[in-house]
């Protein structure tokens, strides 16, 4: 990290933590010396990971198989946070998918409820369940994870683009209620960033996912995670509420060129 390190012994959670750029920003995070909580559905790759972490970086690092879009469960994994007298300094709501790519009238609603379920109504009960003791506590940065598509949509993005507008709409709404407290909001708004992203959204079709970013250097979960623990890192009087970041080939949600 260049410059001056605000991260040290600071209380992050991220979700959606087991691949791509939640994985990404666990390994920035717990480089730069936070105390990280890690959730995510898929257990076995937290462990992997929390192992990883505190052999590599000697970091202290807790975990929950959380599914975001389980309510019940994120309240209760928080209340068991908060009972130890844990509360995030940095809350990374990075857990979100993108499923199916077709136009909106052979959609499959199944889809369209996994999408809204995990990138909206997730987001809110993560942000919910502890940004009460953020405000209470006089302290917090909440960073959420969005995308180009909460920018602009594309042919047959329709309802993922829509989730995204949701999470712009939402930071923006959540920055303006948060007026008067030193509470931090702030989107990152990625273009291609290739991760498990498209093998999820074609639905492990391996080579329909590896065609979006054939011809070009997409972003990886490296280059998200910089960009979070830049507004992360920033000092207290300075707040990014919204970083778009694409790769250089790419101008907007349809304009790529590829070699």
């Amino acid at each position: 990290m260049n410059g001056q390190n605000r991260i040290e012994g600071r209380a992050v959670l991220v979700t959606g933590a087991s691949s791509g750029i939640g994985e990404a920003c666990a390994r920035r995070f717990a480089a730069a010396g936070a105390d990280l909580v890690l959730w995510a559905r898929r257990i076995e790759r937290l462990e992997a990971l929390a192992a990883d972490l505190e052999r590599q970086h000697g970091a202290h690092v807790r975990f929950a198989a959380v599914d975001v879009r389980d309510r019940a469960a994120v309240f209760r994994e928080a209340e068991a946070l908060r009972e130890h007298g844990w509360v995030p300094d940095v809350l990374v709501n990075n857990a979100g998918l993108a499923v199916g790519l077709t136009p909106l009238h052979e959609g499959d609603a199944d889809d369209w409820e996994r999408m809204i379920d995990t990138n909206i109504k997730g987001l809110l009960y993560v942000t919910r369940a502890f940004l009460p003791h953020m405000v209470e506590r006089g302290r917090g940065h909440v960073v959420n994870i969005g995308s180009i598509a909460g920018h602009q949509v594309y042919p047959k993005g329709n309802v993922y683009a829509a989730t995204k507008h949701a999470v712009r709409a939402l930071t923006h709404a959540l920055a303006l209620d948060l007026t008067g407290t030193p509470i931090r909001v702030s989107s990152i708004d990625p273009g291609l960033v290739e991760t498990e992203f498209s093998i999820v959204r074609f639905k492990g079709d391996r080579e329909r996912a590896a065609s979006v970013y054939r011809g070009l250097q997409p972003l990886t979960g490296d280059d998200v995670a910089d960009a979070v623990l830049y507004v992360v890192n920033a000092p207290s009087h300075v707040n990014v509420l919204e970083l778009v970041l694409l790769p250089t080939a790419q101008r907007s949600a349809t304009v790529v060129h590829r070699e």
